[in-house]
């Protein structure tokens, strides 16, 4: 999978070390995060829903729902079929509009820092890191899935170029 390779190849150039960010701000509006919601990846080829998660609620979290691909589900290091994974975990507010959790290389079974956010309203940007230096990443720009319904085994509809 295309998203998948560039999430690798991303995540291959940066050391496992992960930490939980320090910081932590007040919850979205009771109206709920603007970032819940399906997300198509930068490559087009997988879709994330994210959601509340936590004990409290108050934290985010992101499955894949939805995925371009051939032949058999693709599947993680451990033999999962990445559909329905928890890639995003943990995403707490830990800024103005941008929340800090971990994301997971299925292909490699590291997890990394992750920031997410919203630049436009339907416009998410994702950045994995290391170190707990966000300098050593680098930034994925997903946009809200506005496509159609997902087939058997999370296959995605054809998507526009």
């Amino acid at each position: 999978m295309r998203w998948g390779l560039i999430l690798s190849g991303l995540l291959a150039c940066l050391s496992p070390s992960m930490g939980r960010a320090a910081a932590t701000a007040d919850v979205s509006s009771a109206a709920g995060p603007t970032e819940l919601g399906l997300w198509l990846s930068g490559g087009k080829d997988g879709v994330f829903s994210i959601e509340r998660c936590g004990s409290n609620g108050n934290a985010l979290c992101g499955k894949l729902v939805g995925m371009d691909y051939d032949g058999e589900m693709p599947k993680d290091t451990w033999g999962r079929a990445e559909c329905g994974l928890w890639m995003l975990t943990d995403f707490v507010p830990v800024e103005d509009h941008k929340w800090g959790g971990h994301i997971l290389d299925p292909r490699s079974g590291r997890v990394y820092q992750a920031y997410i956010w919203l630049s436009e309203p339907n416009v998410l940007k994702l950045r994995g890191y290391v170190l707990g230096m966000p300098l050593l990443g680098k930034t994925e720009t997903w946009t809200r899935y506005t496509g159609g319904a997902f087939g058997a085994q999370c296959k995605m509809p054809p998507q526009p170029h």
